[in-house]
């Protein structure tokens, strides 16, 4: 298992914290440049809570560490660097702010974006963390620690050669979006207002959605705002993609998601996500993304709820 010491920023768009995926862990403490010279974030490390860490289940403290997984195919919001191996983003670094406040260490693990509500309710993982939204469907399975605000946005070929508006623009034509994820019921309604229907085809990762709009199987991936406006100005793909508008379409909140049974530690992690908030940490690391936009201002729980 690889350890990286120090909560360190490296500059990929915006600043972030390098984690690698699969078998690494984040531990809190802070360090000045990364291994390749690159500057630090401007979100300091937070010291050790005590009475947060002392709040913290048996099992977590026994093994010093909070297993999170998440699908790493949506920058900025998490993403593979360079290395394959390396997972950086805006969650990787709250769930990293998070673990060094309450003293331990965030082991992140890699998988399908299909299968994380599984992997947590069935003790595999500790937490999900994958802008994943929140919904009354997923509070059935897991609880949420809700942390930032976005909708969806559509995604369509540069130059959007088939004209496409709005999700009633889309009626008729095919479209891509990730397997399980809040795009699926978003097309579904606006069904019932196509006199043609819309086709659907889905992908495990974003990454296999884009692969159909970019060979021209689809005419548009539905998407969150936030990787949909990376993907679209990225030097690496801005000429490939647009933004059909920059309207969100039904906004909500992501979540951190836990088990039901586990309201002990969500109860920790969302004190924890209020202090980053308090402290500026949280907005810092917003902002080294380029995010800001979605903020919210208090930590939550089953917010689509509203319980």
């Amino acid at each position: 298992m690889i350890t990286v010491n120090g909560w360190r920023g490296r500059r990929y768009l915006p600043g972030v914290l390098a984690v690698v995926v699969a078998a690494i862990v984040v531990a809190g403490g802070c360090g000045s440049t990364t291994e390749q010279g690159q500057p630090e974030s401007s979100a300091a490390t937070p010291q050790v809570d005590q009475s947060l860490r002392d709040r913290l289940p048996a099992d977590i403290l026994s093994r010093g560490e909070i297993t999170v997984v998440t699908d790493a195919s949506y920058p900025p919001i998490e993403s593979f660097d360079e290395d394959g191996q390396t997972v950086i983003g805006v969650d990787p670094d709250i769930a990293s702010a998070i673990g060094a406040l309450v003293g331990v260490r965030i082991v992140l693990r890699n998988a399908d974006f299909g299968t994380l509500i599984d992997l947590v309710k069935s003790g595999e993982a500790d937490m999900v963390m994958s802008a994943m939204t929140d919904t009354p469907a997923r509070e059935a399975d897991l609880d949420f620690v809700n942390y930032f605000a976005a909708g969806t946005s559509i995604v369509v070929q540069r130059g959007n050669p088939q004209l496409i508006t709005d999700p009633t623009s889309l009626c008729g034509e095919s479209v891509a979006v990730e397997e399980g994820t809040t795009q699926e019921a978003l097309v579904a309604r606006y069904q019932s207002k196509c006199s043609a229907p819309i086709s659907v085809l889905t992908g495990t990762t974003n990454d296999d959605a884009l692969v159909l709009l970019r060979t021209g199987r689809v005419v548009a991936v539905l998407m969150d705002y936030p990787p949909a406006e990376w993907l679209t100005t990225d030097p690496k793909t801005h000429a490939h993609y647009e933004l059909s508008s920059t309207s969100q379409y039904e906004p909500g909140l992501y979540g951190i998601g836990l088990a039901k049974d586990r309201s002990a530690l969500r109860d920790v992690v969302a004190d924890a996500l209020g202090e980053l908030i308090e402290n500026g940490t949280y907005q810092a690391i917003l902002d080294e993304w380029n995010v800001g936009h979605g903020a919210v201002t208090q930590a939550s729980i089953n917010a689509a709820s509203g319980s």
